[in-house]
């Protein structure tokens, strides 16, 4: 019984290393980016770049389709 949880555990961990990589460039998108770009005096155009690269890199981050042809979630339903 063991074994199968361990299993399991190691096998839900690409999933959430890339969960944990979406979130943190999406964090750095909405909050880092503008702090930085405001500190240094980045005009509006670069950093709206910026931030779209970076989200466009946490979709395909957190969109990656793993080894055994699962996705990883990007959202969920209440209902």
């Amino acid at each position: 019984m063991t074994t199968l949880h361990a299993a399991s555990l190691n096998d839900s961990t690409p999933a959430q290393g890339a969960l944990i990589l979406g979130t943190g460039l999406a964090f750095a998108s909405l909050i880092l980016l503008p702090a930085v770009a405001t500190r240094f005096g980045i005009n509006a155009a670069l950093t709206g770049a910026m931030r779209i690269a970076l989200m466009r890199a946490s979709s395909k981050v957190v969109s990656a389709t793993h080894a055994n042809g699962e996705t990883t979630p990007t959202g969920f339903s209440c209902h």
